[in-house]
């Protein structure tokens, strides 16, 4: 839940134009980090569980890849990445 704070305040500083595009990429894998989490413990299922702490990991490398295009696109420094990683 940290994250989600922390990516959404990083990507308020994006420009406008990314509103759409890798700004909403960003913060939707960061939700959904948690928000898998959280449906995966709620099923009851051991089974279930881990294969939704499968998919929480994915969507937490998905999200590390997307912020490091923002670095590339120079929407957000080094320092922060490290910060947040």
């Amino acid at each position: 839940m940290l994250i989600v704070t922390s990516i959404y305040k990083l990507t308020s500083q994006f420009p406008d134009d990314e509103k759409f595009g890798l700004t909403s990429q960003i913060k939707r894998s960061a939700v959904s980090i948690p928000s898998n989490i959280a449906e995966g413990y709620g099923r009851n299922y051991r089974k279930d569980y881990s294969r939704f702490l499968q998919i929480s990991r994915g969507s937490l490398y998905e999200n590390q890849t997307q912020m490091e295009i923002a670095v590339n696109l120079s929407f957000l420094n080094v320092e922060d990445l490290k910060e947040i990683s």
